[in-house]
């Protein structure tokens, strides 16, 4: 690998990323990097050599690093990109700061974030995979995103930029999230924590929070997500299609879907990258054979197999 800048932040050789994600597998990274702040951020960028790969990473709460680890450098944002503040009707929030952090700070301040509540992991990760739930979305609440390219320009995107769809947006590989402004509606403090509250009760009754997992494994065929209704529709909902392919509990390895929510890939302690990939590969398949339905992944996963 050719030589790398010299940043202010943190640049660290070698480094294990299996205790970083949620599901604690995973190989090392060849450098991870924690940049100091933006401008530190951007002038690494701009010194790196453009074929060194480059890989943002939040919080790890959606995606399995395989068993090769990470070639390059893996980007890691923290202080510096956690600040989350009010003004109006708009709460600006650091890519690095946590989805649930941002929903409870804005509701304090009387505005609707509430969505954004049960929703796993940090700001970067949910614009960039348009997280949502009970019918609410990023996109919808969106203003702006500050993001750094890859050759270190610091740009300032709009939703219609970022072309946001059911999980997913255009936002180039290397490219990284540090900011946000969202808009929301007004209303009573009080009302909004007890939704949250609500939103947490129905969480922890239907997922298995206390489990090593990355949350929703697969995207819904459907096209969106649970609205939490009561005329929500299940048919094409990837974890009902998992369940009537007889897919609940199964195991491979130390890898498991979830008995409480199928559409949940776990850790049950000491499995692989490669056992747990393997597993989402085999439910893909026996879905497709007995529904005709594909499954995409929603977990991300990265690196090279060992």
């Amino acid at each position: 690998m050719p030589p790398l800048p010299t940043p202010r932040g943190a640049l660290a050789p070698n480094r294990a990323l299996s205790d970083l994600t949620w599901l604690r597998v995973g190989g090392p990274a060849d450098w991870l990097f924690q940049p100091a702040d933006v401008d530190d951020l951007s002038s690494f960028l701009r010194d790196l050599d453009p074929a060194v790969p480059v890989f943002p990473m939040g919080v790890g709460s959606n995606l399995i690093v395989r068993d090769g680890g990470i070639r390059g450098v893996v980007i890691r944002l923290g202080r510096g990109f956690n600040d989350i503040a009010i003004e109006g009707d708009h709460v600006t929030a650091g890519a690095a700061a946590l989805d649930a952090h941002v929903a409870r700070r804005a509701a304090e301040s009387g505005l609707d974030l509430t969505f954004l509540r049960t929703i796993p992991g940090s700001i970067g990760g949910a614009i960039r995979m348009n997280a949502g739930c009970y019918g609410s979305y990023v996109a919808g609440h969106l203003v702006e995103a500050e993001v750094v390219a890859r050759d270190g320009a610091v740009l300032t995107l709009s939703p219609a930029e970022l072309q946001f769809d059911y999980r997913s947006s255009n936002l180039p590989d290397g490219w990284v999230l540090t900011r946000a402004v969202f808009r929301a509606r007004r209303d009573d403090p009080a009302a909004l924590a007890a939704r949250m509250d609500d939103q947490i009760a129905r969480r922890d009754a239907s997922q298995p929070i206390r489990d090593r997992s990355a949350g929703s494994t697969f995207r819904n065929p459907a096209g969106f997500s649970s609205t939490g209704r009561a005329d929500d529709v299940h048919d094409l909902k990837a974890w009902k299609l998992i369940d009537d392919a007889g897919l609940r509990g199964h195991r491979l390895g130390g890898a498991q879907m979830s008995e409480k929510h199928p559409n949940f890939l776990i850790n049950t302690g000491g499995a692989t990258a490669a056992e747990l990939e393997a597993l989402g590969d085999l439910v893909r398949a026996r879905v497709r054979d007995h529904s005709g339905q594909d499954l995409t992944w929603e977990v991300i996963r990265v690196g090279e197999r060992a």
